[in-house]
């Protein structure tokens, strides 16, 4: 699998989502914790001597099964043990990947065009794990003004792109002008970088790879149809019922993503006034991507951090507001047409292929920057993350910060530190298979062990779906909940 094959299952499964869902809000692609699983089967795959391919397609088969029954006996009630507890870790560990991948990438193309005292370098005293296999020619490789230009890009896309959201809610110019340069202050930002790159004529950047035509990413190796009893070799029947196991797996990567995506997408304070739908979003995915699996393309789920992207800029925020007070959500425009937009310009990327290719890889790098931090705000965990940092006399007037001690509020935020922490651990090593379990194992931490630890006013205050919960019914001294000595 490669790019052509995800391009056409992010265009074709989303724009039937996006006609076709409950909350079309949602924005259907590849997640990293699918990616993964997809690393780890492949190696699993590739040690058993079995058929990477024909593999998912027996996972898709069972994943569409193991959807067809949860939805049939309404399984999606689980959700509601899904507390914000475990929806602010996942959200959180979403854009922790986003950023890490970032930086990551930008360390490899200065691993790439390392700074050396002197240039050119001699190509006999070259590391040669320093060359990577696939580069063309000494010249476009140890560049040092690559590396430096790569990060240039990258910070100032991230910083145009935040800087025009800010400028939204800021009191300059018009309303009107204010909102179509917040708006479109991502598209902005990669204009103006792309143009920076264009004019610096004598220095190699690394850009976009599109494909030109229609086809598979290795067609002298496979078609468009994947034979669910091997291509090459015949597919082991041990295989096809144990297929059942990565399944279930993938079934609640899902099933978890999906739902939480949802769930974040449709709080209370974003004002939504059409509902979702668990059941039917579930369906639609989860059979679309087990049938995906058998033309060799990839499984897609509700993306965490670009959905609540998608949501941000359809928010509408209120105008007159008092001198200091922030801005408030008065409503989201929801309809279809933005979803199916976006799945629509995804497609034709094939066909806009000879601009695309002209837009560096270091813009892309700064606009998964601004993802990942742009969606880490609003996450209560984040907020109180900061909190740790910052003296109790400049902390905020929250429900979690007043009904609940400063300490005891900052053990309940590393004890969601240390589950993501695990989760990140379990994610890069050879457990990584085992991912989706650890994920779901939060939730029987936060319901059965926490209350253990916590009073119930507490969690209530920490872990509560409400913005402004009610602690009226209990009748208890609200002086002996304060963080501070009265």
């Amino acid at each position: 699998m490669g790019v052509s094959e995800l391009i056409i299952s992010t265009s074709v499964v989303g724009m039937l989502f996006s006609l076709l869902s409950a909350q079309p809000l949602l924005v259907i692609g590849f997640s990293g914790p699918l990616l993964v699983f997809e690393e780890a089967f492949y190696k699993f795959c590739h040690s058993q001597g079995i058929e990477y391919l024909t593999g998912r397609v027996w996972i898709g088969l069972w994943l569409i099964v193991f959807i067809v029954i949860i939805v049939a006996a309404e399984g999606s009630f689980l959700v509601r043990y899904i507390s914000p507890f475990t929806q602010e870790i996942f959200a959180f560990l979403i854009s922790l990947i986003f950023i890490y991948e970032t930086f990551y990438k930008l360390y490899k193309i200065f691993t790439e065009h390392p700074l050396l005292r002197s240039y050119p370098p001699n190509q006999s005293n070259v590391n040669a794990t320093i060359l990577s296999a696939d580069s063309t020619s000494l010249d476009t490789q140890m560049q040092p003004n690559t590396a430096l230009l790569s990060l240039i890009l990258m910070l100032g896309t991230f910083f145009i792109a935040f800087f025009m959201r800010k400028f939204k809610n800021s009191r300059f110019l018009g309303g009107k002008a204010r909102r179509i340069i917040g708006d479109f202050g991502i598209p902005i930002s990669i204009l103006v970088m792309v143009l920076v790159d264009y004019t610096i004529t004598d220095t190699y950047t690394q850009k976009l790879n599109v494909p030109s035509v229609l086809s598979v990413t290795a067609p002298d190796k496979r078609g468009w149809f994947i034979h669910p009893l091997g291509s090459k070799q015949t597919f082991p029947v041990w295989m096809m019922l144990a297929s059942a196991i990565p399944a279930l797996l993938v079934f609640i990567l899902i099933f978890m993503e999906t739902q939480i995506t949802t769930l974040i997408v449709s709080k209370k304070e974003r004002k939504l006034l059409k509902g979702s739908g668990f059941h039917l979003d579930l369906l639609l995915i989860g059979s679309m991507g087990g049938l995906c699996a058998l033309f060799g393309l990839p499984w897609l789920t509700a993306a965490t951090v670009r959905s609540i992207t998608h949501v941000n800029a359809l928010t509408v925020m209120s105008k007159a507001i008092a001198p200091g007070e922030k801005p408030k959500i008065e409503e989201v425009k929801e309809q279809r047409v933005t979803g199916m937009l976006i799945a629509g310009l995804v497609g034709l990327s094939i066909v806009m292929g000879n601009v695309l290719r002209q837009i560096p890889l270091a813009v892309l790098f700064g606009i998964f920057l601004y993802m990942g931090v742009t969606s880490l705000t609003g996450i209560q965990l984040y907020e109180r993350l900061l909190l740790i940092f910052m003296p109790s006399k400049h902390h905020p007037d929250h429900v979690y910060v007043v009904k609940v001690k400063t300490w005891r509020m900052n053990l309940f935020t590393c004890i969601q530190l240390a589950c993501i922490v695990l989760l990140w651990v379990v994610k890069s090593t050879i457990a990584s298979l085992a991912f989706p379990f650890v994920l779901i194992m939060t939730v029987p931490l936060r319901r059965f062990l926490l209350p253990r630890f916590f009073h119930e006013r507490e969690l209530k205050a920490l872990d509560s779906e409400d913005a402004e919960p009610n602690f009226d019914e209990d009748g208890r001294d609200e002086y002996n909940e304060l963080h501070m000595p009265v």
